[in-house]
């Protein structure tokens, strides 16, 4: 039977969050509906509460968040009613979907048709790009346009993905997040186009150690990493980080950024990493990590989906002089969902992934749980459930 009603939380402003009622959509043959099972507090949702709410800033796809929202993109949960067309059209690798089926799916929806559509494939690029969670008001139907409801509404247009058979919701759920690792492989098709970027023993340092950072930290030791080099102000996600394959740890709160700098330069024969990655978020961290960075050495930059201001740099003597080359990333590619279940599946008993998610909260505890999820000091993934 087709769910009537659902409940959602609801970020009606920045700070404001409520929960509401609202009235399920009807598929159609194209469509389904997804009952939720976890979806996590992502680092964008953060941001969104504070207020910092423009994303994609200075290009075509530049956009404000429409409060009110009902936010989350982390999406894990099983099928709960699907259209015909749907079961077959829908699944990204094509296999057939039925009632009952665990699932994953990618937030975003592009275009198909603007200039980065048709030129580029990986990550997206699209002039017309929507994200589930924080591009439609929950005022607009389908009303169900996000992950903090009991409910979500899947359009035609969406990438799903069947989670393989026995993981569990606390492991699929990671799948988005670790899709923006693929950052990483960018670097690493750099090393065998030019012997920059990911090479087998590289020394990798990651600024900031929340849930991106930490799963960068675990990717580059699946990738063959050599040291890796974990920043963080919080002593409780840089021993988790170290469990994670972590082999030096920087902690911010007792350290200058000149000290931070000279210790990485000291813990890579003085020269800087070969890769530094910026998981931290905030602007003053782009400034800091080109100095952590070896001449010749790539920096990327994955903690700033949305605008968190500016800093001041010397182009020459930070950037070009020293040859560094700079990866943006604002987004993860649709084809790295498939891959990263895969990951997860293999190491899921060779890392702690279990204790990767450390709280949950349901839907009509979203207040206490946005807070949690500020506590850095005692919380890594937090996620909501129905």
């Amino acid at each position: 039977m087709s769910p009537k009603t659902a409940k959602a939380a609801v970020m009606v402003a920045p700070g404001r969050l409520e929960v509401q009622d609202f009235a399920c959509p009807e598929i159609n043959q194209d469509s389904m509906l997804i009952a939720t099972e976890m979806c996590g507090i992502c680092g964008t949702d953060k941001h969104t509460y504070r207020g910092e709410t423009t994303q994609y800033g200075g290009t075509k796809a530049e956009s404000k968040t429409p409060f009110p929202i009902i936010p989350g993109h982390e999406i894990v949960g099983t099928v709960a009613e699907i259209g015909a067309k749907a079961r077959t059209n829908l699944e990204y690798r094509g296999h057939v979907l039925s009632e009952g089926d665990r699932v994953v799916m990618c937030p975003d929806i592009l275009c198909g048709r603007c200039y980065y559509c048709r030129n580029s494939s990986g990550f997206p690029l699209c002039e017309n790009i929507l994200g589930y969670g924080n591009a439609f008001s929950c005022q607009d139907p389908p009303h169900l346009m996000g992950g903090w409801a009991e409910y979500i509404y899947v359009r035609p247009d969406v990438f799903v993905y069947k989670v393989p058979e026995g993981m569990s919701p606390r492991l699929a759920v990671l799948a988005e997040l670790m899709s923006v690792t693929f950052n990483l492989d960018k670097a690493k098709s750099f090393y065998s186009m030019d012997g920059e970027g990911f090479a087998p023993g590289a020394s990798i340092a990651i600024q900031g150690v929340g849930p991106m950072g930490l799963l960068h930290v675990f990717k580059s030791r699946v990738m063959g990493a050599g040291d890796i080099i974990a920043i963080d102000s919080s002593e409780f996600r840089l021993n988790l980080a170290r469990k994670f394959g972590a082999d030096y740890l920087i902690n911010v709160a007792s350290s200058s950024v000149e000290e931070r700098v000279a210790q990485v330069r000291d813990l890579t024969e003085g020269r800087g990493a070969d890769i530094v990655v910026e998981c931290a978020g905030v602007a003053s961290a782009f400034s800091e990590g080109l100095e952590m960075v070896r001449r010749g050495g790539m920096y990327i930059v994955a903690g700033v989906f949305v605008d968190v201001g500016s800093v001041n740099i010397n182009p020459h003597s930070s950037i070009a002089a020293r040859q560094v080359r700079i990866i943006g990333m604002c987004n993860h590619p649709p084809t790295g969902y498939v891959p990263s279940l895969k990951l997860i599946e293999k190491f899921k008993d060779k890392f702690p992934l279990n204790e990767f998610v450390t709280h949950e909260f349901q839907i009509g505890d979203v207040a206490a749980a946005i807070e949690q999820a500020f506590d850095i000091d005692h919380s890594m993934k937090v996620v909501i459930t129905p």
